[in-house]
C-alpha cells in the first residue's frame, strides 16, 4: 500500500474519484478518436464493379442455346438483357424475372405486373424464372412481324442487329443501338456468336439502357449507365460490323460452354456435339433404342447431327404458360414448331385440327396450348 503523506493524502483518500475520473477521460478520448475516424475522407471504390462479368457468366449459356434455336445472336440477347435489366437489378427483373422489359401486348395470357414507364401503371410480362424471360424474348423477336427483317441479316453482324432493333421500335432511346454495340464490344460478347451461327442454316433455327435511360415501346425500364468490365485494350473498329481479328472460335469451343443437359417446357434436352453418335447418346443418357426417335418425333433411322436439339424425355402435350400460339415464319415446319416448344407433334396436330403431313404457310397461326376454334 502507498504511504499516505501530506502531499498524497488527497489522492489516496479519494482513490475512487480518481478511478472515476480516469474512466471518464478514457471514454472522452475514445469518443474523440472515433469521431476523427468517421470524419476522415473515404477512398472511392474502383470503377469496375464486376456486374457485367457476373451477368454474362450467369446467362451466356441460355443466350447461346437460344441463338441455336431461334437465330437471335447471343451477343444481342446478352447486351439487351444487361441494358434492359440493369444486370438483373431492375424492378422488373427482381420482382417479375423480366430481363427484357417486354410489355403485355395483345394475346399475352401469362402473369403480369404493373409499373410506370412511358405511361403510368403499364402492364408488363412476369415470369417464373429468368430462363422463361430469355425464352420469351427469343419468341417475341422471332414471331413479331416488325422484327422479321432482322432474320435476313448476317447473324455475325451485331451492329446491323442493334440498329435494326432500334429501327423496328424496340426502344425509344435514340442512342439505344449504340448502347447495345458498346456493351457487346466492351465485353467481347461477339465471341459467343462465332462458331455456332456459321453452322446453322436459318431454316433450321427453331423456338423460340448508359448515357440516358432506354425507354421502350416493347421494353420497359429506364436503366442508368453502368460501368463495365475492363474493355479490351484495342476496341473493334467502328467502321465495320465484322468483329476484330482473333483466334477463331470453333463450334466445339462454344459447345464446351453450353450445359450438357438443358430444359425447355420442363423437358430435358441436349444439343448434339461433334462426335456424338446415336449409340453414344443412348449409352450416356441410358435410353432405349426407340426412345430418341420417339421423344423427338423422328424416324427410327435418324442420325444425330452436330448442333441438333434432341429431347431425352417425352415432350409435353402443350406449350409453357403464356405461349399460346406461334406465328409461322418462312421455312418452318410442324416438326420444327414441335421441337421449338417441346410439344408432341401429335398433340400439336390435334390442337390445330390438321392431319399428319400438314405443313403451315408463312403467317399462319399455330395454337400451342388450346384447341384451335372451329372455323
Amino acid at each position: 500500500m502507498p504511504d499516505c503523506s501530506v502531499h498524497f493524502s488527497y489522492f489516496c483518500g479519494n482513490d475512487r474519484k480518481v478511478r472515476k475520473n480516469e474512466y471518464i477521460l478514457l471514454i472522452l478520448l475514445f469518443s474523440v478518436m472515433t469521431s476523427c475516424r468517421v470524419s476522415r475522407p473515404m477512398i472511392a471504390p474502383a470503377s469496375g464493379n464486376g456486374l457485367p462479368e457476373i451477368y454474362i457468366n450467369q446467362y451466356r449459356d441460355i443466350a447461346i442455346s437460344e441463338m441455336k434455336r431461334t437465330g437471335v445472336p447471343a451477343s444481342i440477347t446478352l447486351a439487351q438483357g444487361m441494358v434492359e435489366s440493369d444486370y438483373g437489378r431492375s424492378t422488373l427483373a427482381r420482382l417479375g424475372n423480366n430481363h427484357f422489359g417486354i410489355k403485355c401486348h395483345n394475346g399475352w395470357k401469362g402473369q403480369t405486373m404493373r409499373k410506370h414507364d412511358d405511361r403510368r401503371n403499364e402492364c408488363f410480362r412476369k415470369y417464373n424464372s429468368a430462363l422463361e424471360s430469355y425464352y420469351d424474348h427469343s419468341d417475341f423477336l422471332r414471331s413479331g412481324s416488325r422484327y422479321a427483317f432482322l432474320f435476313d441479316l448476317d447473324p455475325l453482324d451485331y451492329k446491323a442487329w442493334a440498329r435494326g432493333l432500334k429501327k423496328a421500335g424496340y426502344a425509344t432511346n435514340p442512342d439505344y443501338a449504340n448502347m447495345l454495340i458498346r456493351k457487346i464490344e466492351e465485353n467481347r460478347l461477339y465471341e459467343f456468336d462465332r462458331g455456332i451461327t456459321s453452322t446453322v442454316s436459318r431454316v433450321q433455327q427453331t423456338k423460340p439502357r448508359e448515357t440516358a435511360p432506354a425507354r421502350t415501346t416493347e421494353a420497359s425500364t429506364s436503366v442508368p449507365a453502368q460501368s463495365t468490365a475492363t474493355p479490351p485494350s484495342t476496341p473493334p473498329a467502328q467502321t465495320t460490323s465484322t468483329p476484330p481479328a482473333q483466334d477463331a472460335v470453333t463450334f466445339g469451343d462454344i459447345m464446351a460452354r453450353v450445359p450438357r443437359i438443358m430444359e425447355n417446357n420442363r423437358v430435358r434436352y441436349i444439343v448434339v456435339r461433334e462426335g456424338d453418335t446415336r449409340e453414344k447418346l443412348e449409352k450416356e443418357f441410358k435410353l432405349l433404342k426407340f426412345e430418341l426417335p420417339r421423344f423427338n418425333d423422328l424416324s427410327d433411322a435418324f442420325v444425330p447431327q452436330a448442333g441438333q436439339t434432341l429431347y431425352i424425355e417425352p415432350k409435353k402435350d402443350k406449350a409453357a404458360a403464356g405461349l399460346n400460339y406461334h406465328t409461322v415464319q418462312a421455312g418452318e415446319t410442324m416438326h420444327f414448331i414441335s421441337q421449338k416448344y417441346a410439344v408432341r407433334l401429335k398433340s400439336l396436330l390435334e390442337m390445330n385440327r390438321v392431319e399428319n403431313g400438314y405443313e403451315p404457310l408463312a403467317g399462319d397461326k399455330i395454337w400451342l396450348r388450346e384447341t384451335k376454334p372451329a372455323e
